[in-house]
């Protein structure tokens, strides 16, 4: 069964700081003294590929964060992959272009939008391809509950995505690479890790599918 990593690397630095620093601790292993290499972190939430769970808005909680989300919402769901080719600055997808890339009725409770083709999100102009209103409540309607896309909100023209989405108990993956990679049905994987209270966080994510 293929595998692909979704996962975009962690960066090397966040807002000017180093994301990872080294400590070396000398410890006594049986007979040996050698050392062991320890890890100090510092970045935000929104590093790499990352998650976001409906708290990430306050107003739209419901209870669930890093440490209590259901498996079944973020481990090896059934996901079908809507592939488009929008270039920079084309603005907004509408419901009907989504529709018209979809199988008639939903392969599974996890959408991935490839909006971009073979472009990483972060090849174009930051948020100048959106989903338009109309397509999130499109989203909606066909009860995703998982949704990993490489294009979101606007600057130009704000939409309420992440607001509209997290109050149906959408969870979003953010930042994901090699969508272009994907055949049409899949299943995905998004584990972040359990801090409790915490609904953004980076994540590894993984797709696998039937020869």
């Amino acid at each position: 069964m293929p595998m692909l990593d979704l996962t975009l690397p962690a960066p090397e630095t966040n807002r000017g700081w180093p994301t990872t620093r080294l400590e070396e601790w000398p410890i006594q292993s049986g007979d040996h003294a050698c050392t062991g290499m320890v890890y100090r972190f510092d970045h935000d939430s929104m590093i790499s590929t990352y998650i976001d769970i409906p708290g990430h808005i306050k107003e739209t909680a419901n209870g669930l964060d890093a440490s209590n989300c259901p498996l079944d919402r973020i481990f090896r769901v059934t996901a079908e992959v809507v592939h488009l080719d929008r270039e920079s600055g084309s603005g907004g997808i509408e419901a009907v272009e989504l529709g018209e890339a979809c199988h008639e009725s939903p392969l599974g409770t996890a959408l991935v939008v490839n909006a971009l083709g073979r472009r990483r999100f972060d090849e174009i102009e930051e948020r100048s391809v959106w989903f338009t209103r109309s397509a999130i409540q499109w989203t909606i309607a066909r009860r995703i509950q998982l949704l990993i896309s490489d294009v979101y909100e606007s600057y130009t023209e704000p939409q309420g995505v992440f607001y509209d989405l997290f109050k149906a108990g959408v969870i979003t993956v953010c930042n994901p690479v090699n969508l272009d990679r994907l055949p049409k049905s899949i299943r995905i994987t998004a584990l972040p890790l359990r801090f409790p209270g915490v609904t953004q966080l980076p994540c590894r994510l993984l797709a696998e599918w039937k020869d």
